[in-house]
């Protein structure tokens, strides 16, 4: 049964997809205590990248900024994998972004703002967090963009 952050997901035209598979030996969201820590996500959807290359060459920011909605998602996603209900995310604490970036290119904040304005959109006040937008050369299979989430949780 979905929840009320869910039926938001879905009024805003979205919907949670599957956990992402891990592409190697870790696992895509862990509990610790009352927090999840998510891996990396990428903008995968349907298994594979939507887009690839570096943010400021083959990928424009724009483009950017809704891959790392995505990201953001599929970050929800794994939340939910471990927590079993995204009602109980009683805050999100931090994002860490990462930008493939090409060598001039210095928006990474404003890239990360897709994935920060998607969780405020579907959790309000618990979509406040601390975050890091970081620019790299390279990501794993040459993705523009990865999120990792820290969330608490409700003892519920």
């Amino acid at each position: 049964m979905a929840g009320a952050v869910e039926a938001k997901l879905a009024e805003l035209g979205l919907a949670l997809p599957d956990v992402v598979p891990p592409l190697a030996s870790y696992q895509p969201a862990v509990q610790s205590g009352v927090y999840v820590y998510t891996s990396g996500q990428l903008p995968m959807v349907d298994g594979k990248l939507a887009v690839t290359g570096k943010v400021g060459a083959e990928v424009t920011p724009d483009e950017a900024r809704e891959l790392a909605k995505t990201c953001a998602l599929n970050a929800l996603a794994a939340v939910k994998s471990v927590a079993g209900d995204l009602d109980r995310i009683a805050r999100v604490v931090k994002v860490v972004g990462f930008v493939a970036s090409a060598t001039d290119f210095t928006g990474q904040p404003a890239v990360i703002n897709g994935a920060s304005e998607l969780l405020g959109a579907v959790l309000g006040d618990r979509g406040v967090h601390a975050r890091s937008a970081v620019g790299v050369a390279v990501l794993p299979l040459d993705a523009p963009v990865e999120v990792e989430v820290q969330v608490e949780l409700t003892g519920a």
